[in-house]
């Protein structure tokens, strides 16, 4: 899977917040850089499959707000 630039350049806020502080509270970033990552994969897989349908859309929306 390709890395985008997006999550590299947040990546890289991670390791240099670390370098100043070990201890600093990375919740934020750490949450960015996992949707970034989501949002690459989810890029990735649509550029390639054919379009969902309305159906198949709720369904992931349903996913992606934290339900079952």
């Amino acid at each position: 899977m390709a890395i985008s630039t997006r999550s590299r350049s947040i990546s890289g806020h991670i390791g240099n917040a670390l370098k100043r502080d070990p201890n600093a509270d990375l919740t934020e970033l750490r949450r960015e850089l996992a949707a970034s990552r989501i949002q690459d994969h989810i890029e990735q897989v649509l550029a390639t499959a054919p379009p969902l349908t309305p159906a198949q859309v709720d369904r992931l929306t349903v996913i992606l707000r934290g339900g079952a």
